[in-house]
């Protein structure tokens, strides 16, 4: 068949099939009672999983609501606040110095992400790289950090910091960010095996050295899960308020928001809508940071280190 010939007849069929001839493919209809059952599972599935998510929002939208509410409103049954009163969120800034607050929590945080991100990182390349005597050991008893709870660890380290002279400054709560954490280097190692030794082993036949594969090979594939590490870090230490309670002691310049807020409870326990707008504050940085960091901490925690 010549290559004329066979043209034509593929516009025929292409013909044929644009008007439900030739090449159309006919579907069975469904029966009604397969479609009904299918509809009918569709629709409880979803019922479910709304109704887990209010059960999931509702406390936090109790909290925003009482908030808004006067003193009176808020000890009552009633729901909605009548009249709004956004004034409470004044009220708070005049009743405790909150944003000096919240500059020494994000000072904690960030510092301590800083030297989590330093510390890990080589740790985490040096267990997964590279090959050298003793690395399973040291994994594991890395690992077996993370079984010791903080009541072991607490009195030894209270006693070394009081040596020290540091109880009531930072220093106890972002200078041992900088020698490692366990859970960090186990996230780090288990992304970077994931990273073919290929691009490795081409580098250093390029005549790179492991400092200069970590950084140019291995850290820039590993940004999701460097990301996912800052902010569990960075959230922990935002929430943290057995740490700061302990070695801040009574330097109320250097308290954190979760000391705050628990003083401001104490002393306006009665006063449930300031408590709450209180709350919303302290709630409503560490929102918006997850929420704009959502996209790379959900790469950071589930993709691997192939890039496309």
């Amino acid at each position: 068949m010549s290559l004329p010939a066979q043209q034509t007849k593929t516009q025929r069929v292409t013909q044929a099939a644009a008007y439900g001839g030739i090449g159309q493919i006919d579907r069975r209809p469904l029966p009604p009672d397969v479609r009904k059952k299918r509809f009918l599972l569709s629709v409880a599935k979803h019922a479910g999983i709304i109704a887990v998510a209010a059960m999931f929002v509702a406390p936090f939208i109790f909290v925003v609501l009482t908030a808004v509410m006067t003193t009176d409103q808020a000890v009552t049954p009633s729901f909605w606040p009548r009249p709004f009163v956004w004034h409470n969120y004044v009220e708070v800034f005049h009743r405790i110095p909150l944003l000096q607050y919240t500059y020494n929590t994000a000072e904690i945080g960030i510092l301590s992400t800083v030297g989590i991100v330093l510390s890990c990182v080589p740790v985490a390349y040096a267990l997964s790289r590279m090959r050298w005597k003793g690395r399973q050991f040291s994994f594991v008893l890395i690992l077996a950090t993370i079984m010791l709870p903080i009541q072991v660890t607490i009195v030894p380290l209270y006693v070394l910091w009081v040596r020290f002279g540091q109880i009531g400054h930072l220093t106890p709560l972002i200078l041992p960010s900088f020698l490692g954490d366990a859970f960090s280097i186990f996230l780090l190692r288990q992304f970077f095996l994931t990273i073919p030794d290929e691009l490795s082993d081409a580098a250093r036949v390029d005549g790179a050295s492991e400092f200069q594969i970590m950084m140019r090979v291995i850290v820039p594939l590993a940004k999701p899960a460097i990301a996912a590490v800052a902010l569990f870090n960075f959230l922990y230490n935002w929430n943290d308020l057995f740490a700061p309670l302990l070695f801040l002691g009574e330097n109320q310049k250097l308290w954190t928001l979760t000391i705050a807020l628990t003083e401001f409870q104490q002393r306006h326990g009665t006063e449930w809508n300031l408590t709450m707008a209180a709350s919303v504050l302290f709630m409503l940085p560490v929102i918006i940071l997850f929420l704009l960091a959502q996209r790379v901490f959900v790469e950071g925690v589930t993709l691997t280190g192939v890039k496309g």
